[in-house]
């Protein structure tokens, strides 16, 4: 993999080399960023380009379930203030250091939204703090361009909820292609439930270490749409077949996820492709928990280097849901004026990422 992602870790705290802030602001802004969308909570504090403490919380369920948003919620109300506690403990930070609340309004689970949020405007008006409701996509793209230091890449955001090829055009991250379906992470989980795949530490990255031992490749349907792509043909195919394939020796578990990963990602770096070539890039940024796969790093990588790009991606520890890039996004917004009213302080489950005007690129 070819990546420029580095950081230097002391006492808790990350540093990276950030940008320049978008104003003349010349006192360091500290913004804390609260996530909970789908199974992870995270609260998470930047100051500057600096990730000064980004702790989280996983909601697990056993083998061959997925997790609902009532009982998601449930979890995240019974750890959010320790999560809290923790990061403030971490950073080293009391409330009153704190110049921003951020929290996820979207998209997402609504369940879990409402709790983050509920959370998140409690604090904002118990330490007297300005409030940002940040868009869960832009978070983790603005995450991944602070610590790979990616200048404008096309962005592949791959999660449990979305899947999109993403590039930055007048003050809009515009989506050049995307699921018409599920996403790919929703099909990777779903595949894991179908053939009870543990969830411990995630279906996504057991899938993975599986099919690193997968020697022969099942043909699974592979459908790209122009610039769209959609899993849930693939998924149904392997609902309906891979029992009998399983019975009967045809296969192997291990054969299915080398088979499955192989066939999704390459549909995947497909559609990437073609999003470079219109946006004439040379970036590539991936984002989102899918994209911690070392496999897809590898492909996409591959891909990049023939037509002499880059390839800019992180570890699990700012790919997966978290609440640093909630507040990294809220930094950028908050310096570049922007903070959202008690009464606009709402979430919604459907939030695309071209809703977003973005103030702070030019």
């Amino acid at each position: 993999m070819c990546s420029s992602f580095y950081f230097i870790k002391k006492k808790n705290v990350i540093h990276y080399n950030s940008p320049s802030p978008s104003n003349s602001l010349a006192v360091m802004t500290v913004v804390i960023g609260f996530e909970g969308s789908a199974n992870k909570i995270g609260v998470g504090i930047v100051r500057d380009g600096e990730v000064l403490s980004n702790p989280r919380r996983t909601y697990i369920t056993p083998p061959g379930q997925g997790f609902l948003p009532s009982e998601t919620a449930r979890h995240h109300r019974s750890v959010i203030l320790t999560v809290l506690k923790e990061a403030l403990e971490e950073a080293g930070l009391k409330p009153a250091d704190v110049d921003c609340v951020a929290y996820t309004k979207g998209p997402g689970m609504g369940a879990p939204l409402v709790t983050v949020a509920l959370v998140a405007r409690t604090v904002a008006q118990l330490w007297g703090k300005p409030l940002l409701g940040v868009n869960h996509c832009i978070g983790h793209i603005e995450m991944g361009r602070l610590i790979t230091q990616a200048n404008n890449p096309t962005v592949l955001y791959v999660s449990g909820g979305n899947t999109q090829v993403i590039a930055y055009s007048e003050r809009r991250y515009r989506i050049f292609g995307e699921t018409i379906d599920i996403a790919v992470g929703n099909c990777l989980d779903r595949f894991a439930r179908v053939i009870k795949i543990s969830n411990d530490p995630s279906p996504g990255y057991n899938i993975e270490q599986m099919a690193k031992k997968g020697t022969q490749y099942v043909e699974l349907p592979y459908t790209v749409k122009g610039m769209d792509v959609s899993f849930s043909g693939i998924l149904s195919y392997i609902e309906v077949r891979s029992g009998k394939m399983l019975k009967y020796n045809q296969c192997t578990a291990e054969d299915l996820c080398f088979s499955l990963q192989e066939t999704l990602f390459s549909m995947l770096v497909e559609i990437t492709e073609r999003a470079m070539a219109h946006c004439s890039s040379q970036e590539v940024l991936i984002v989102g928990g899918v994209g911690c796969n070392l496999r897809l790093q590898e492909m996409m990588g591959v891909m990049c280097k023939e037509r002499g790009a880059k390839l800019f991606a992180t570890d699990e520890s700012f790919c997966i849901d978290n609440g640093a890039m909630i507040a990294q996004a809220g930094w950028e917004m908050f310096r570049s004026g922007q903070t959202t009213e008690l009464s606009d302080s709402w979430i919604t489950q459907r939030y695309r990422t071209d809703e977003v005007e973005v103030t702070w690129r030019d």
